[in-house]
């Protein structure tokens, strides 16, 4: 197909197509003239990747790139293809903040620290301290059931990664990381809602 057959297949405009090519987030097409050149449905796939990337994930285009990256050249194993996904979702976290607490929760709960993302527990120890700085201190109980049901999450989500190819396993994951939360904050409120009204509404 043609370059404004390609636009009109994916809905993304010919110059936005082209600036992607000069990029390199695209992958060129084959020549058929010195001005001319023939998309296949290749260019279509990488189109909406690249279209969920910055799009629906909101991820600016260095961090796409770095995204597009690992699926161009994935890594040995899945576990590592995860990982660089995350790696690109995952804010930065203070280097000040003290991760003691949230380190010994990970301990109790039996997950290796050495092997969790030192941000992520960055951004859980800052939580935390946040929380504390406000007043409020989690029960045991109460973390010890976030950190069960995020497991179980964990597990579901993991199982239903796509396995047919790398790009399909890192949009699954890249995507899955950031329009996942809403919906589980969303579902949370609910869940809370609902479990209120039978304990306390009879």
């Amino acid at each position: 197909m043609r370059l404004s057959e390609l636009a009109r297949a994916t809905a993304v405009s010919a110059p936005t197509i082209k600036y992607y090519l000069r990029e390199g987030l695209l992958h060129d097409g084959a020549l058929t003239s010195a001005t001319q050149a023939e998309y296949d449905e290749s260019h279509v796939t990488r189109l909406h990747l690249i279209r969920a990337l910055v799009g629906a994930a909101g991820l600016s285009l260095s961090q796409a790139r770095s995204v597009l990256d690992a699926v161009d050249s994935p890594p040995e194993s899945l576990h590592d293809l995860l990982g660089r996904a995350h790696e690109v979702v995952t804010e930065p976290h203070h280097a000040d903040v003290d991760t003691t607490e949230a380190e010994g929760l990970l301990r109790r709960w039996g997950w290796p620290v050495e092997g969790c993302d030192p941000r992520v527990i960055g951004g859980l120890a800052a939580a935390l301290a946040s929380a504390r700085a406000a007043g409020f201190v989690f029960p045991e109980a109460v973390l010890d059931s976030y950190g069960d049901a995020a497991r179980r999450m964990a597990t579901a989500e993991l199982d239903a990664i796509p396995l047919e190819s790398p790009a399909a396993a890192v949009r699954y994951v890249t995507l899955g990381t950031l329009l996942a939360e809403p919906v589980i904050l969303s579902l949370r409120r609910l869940a809370e809602q609902v479990a209120s009204g039978e304990r306390f509404e009879g």
